[in-house]
């Protein structure tokens, strides 16, 4: 196998379109586009620098929201103090290190609000590294023959509008990286980044189901338990200190996030404000049970397919299917998550046209929050859409979000659909996964190994 992938790079490398892919997909031309994504992404931003911020109403007409602004006042940075010591914060402990990291560059900026401005602006530098990082380790996860898909991601426009609205950027880098290291068969290293990103945004914890799948389909259970226990002392490592000098500010993420309604973004948002018969307006405590019972449901699904597929899946697969079925249950889909699932997407299903028709229910999804809460700012302001717009934008993400899982759900179980399959390549991101034997099987699987 390893043969035909050099002879296969090599023929594509000689050929005017094989030049043309690894011209694109060279580290230059990678680090260019992120910079020009995250270029746009200000862009997007600029027009609330110079006070739209501070009003309202204005941000959501402009669709320039960010919560970085905002929250340097709210979480008390701009008045010296430490978050979680000082102030509870709403972020996991990788995040408040970098907002305070960034309030100690800006301190010695008098005026409080250019200092907020100024927090902003050096943030985005933070995220734009961050967002490098993540491009270029998608490029590696994609394998040398395909690294120009990484510019799916450099270039993705959900990812770009959404880029400087929360320091969701930061997890996305940490989680590429902790791929990139396990594909490169470094599990301690890929363990200690899968805590550090799960120190950032929460979201990596489910990924890492989906390893303990694979490895236990191909009977690398040591691995996978090095790995994570990488992970969960990374983790203690950086969140300890924390809750021990500061309990109550550190708790408040958990906290919140237990005590938080259906939100903007959810589908359960949509059957609250709808009325739906059963789903609508469930208590807090209901709706924790049945979003958790149908995200259990979905990974017992996976599960199966996991194991019962005819050939392995592929890492970026499985990883894409849990952080779908995560989104498409939970309580809350900002934005912002958009940057969760770009690289998934892109590395689950390298093709241009399903990726492109998600993207536009993406942006169709961005500007339509920002003129649905345009009433909630300032009811009779110009540039509002009403509950049949927004929800029909939020129908489409959450459509397009599901489609993208039965494309890939077919991929795994047709692996010969599969692009990368197809190639002769079996998982250039799978690390000591890829061209591994099956040791569990289960049913048709069973059948396809002893035939």
């Amino acid at each position: 196998m390893a043969q035909a992938e050099a002879q296969g790079s090599r023929v594509q490398a000689v050929t005017p379109r094989g030049r043309l892919a690894l011209a694109a997909g060279s580290v230059t031309a990678l680090v260019i586009a992120s910079l020009g994504g995250s270029a746009l992404g200000f862009l997007n931003k600029a027009g609330c620098r110079a006070g739209a911020w501070n009003v309202g109403v204005e941000q959501y007409q402009a669709h320039c929201y960010t919560d970085i602004y905002p929250l340097y006042f709210a979480e008390g940075l701009w008045n010296h103090q430490a978050p979680y010591l000082h102030h509870p914060v709403e972020y996991p402990v990788l995040i408040g290190g970098a907002m305070q990291a960034v309030a100690w560059l800006v301190r010695p900026i008098s005026d409080p609000y250019v200092r907020g401005r100024e927090f902003f602006d050096v943030t985005v530098v933070l995220l734009t590294l961050c967002a490098i990082a993540g491009v270029l380790a998608t490029a590696y996860l994609a394998g040398r023959s395909r690294r120009w898909t990484a510019l799916l991601v450099a270039l993705s426009p959900g990812l770009i509008l959404a880029s400087f609205i929360n320091w969701d950027m930061l997890a996305m880098a940490l989680t590429a990286l902790a791929m990139a290291a396990w594909a490169g068969r470094r599990g301690v290293l890929a363990g200690v980044l899968f805590g550090l990103a799960i120190a950032t945004k929460f979201y990596p914890v489910v990924l890492l189901g989906g390893l303990f799948l694979l490895c236990l389909r191909s009977g690398r259970l040591r691995s996978f338990w090095a790995t994570a226990a990488a992970a969960a002392a990374a983790w203690l490592v950086v969140n300890i200190p924390i809750a021990v000098v500061a309990f109550t500010g550190w708790s408040r993420f958990y906290r919140l996030n237990s005590t938080r309604g259906a939100d903007w973004g959810s589908i359960w948002y949509y059957f609250e404000v709808e009325h739906a018969p059963v789903l609508g307006g469930l208590h807090v405590s209901t709706l924790n049970l049945v979003s958790l019972l149908l995200f259990a449901v979905g990974c017992v699904l996976i599960g199966l397919l996991t194991l019962t597929a005819p050939r392995r899946p592929r890492v970026p697969q499985v990883f894409f299917l849990i952080l779908a079925v995560f989104l498409l249950v939970n309580k809350v889909w900002s934005p912002q998550y958009v940057i969760w699932l770009v690289p998934l997407v892109v590395l689950a299903r390298p093709r241009i046209w399903s990726w492109a028709v998600w993207q536009v229910a993406e942006i169709g999804y961005f500007f339509a929050i920002w003129a649905y809460l345009i009433p909630f700012s300032e009811p009779g302001a110009p540039g509002a859409i009403g509950p049949g717009l927004y929800f029909a934008a939020l129908l489409a993400r959450f459509g397009t979000v599901a489609l993208l899982g039965a494309l890939v759900v077919r991929d795994i179980l047709r692996p010969g659909k599969d692009v990368v399959r197809a190639s002769g390549e079996d998982d250039p991101a799978g690390g000591i996964l890829d061209g591994a034997p099956d040791a569990v099987v289960l049913g048709r699987a069973r059948l396809a190994a002893a035939r």
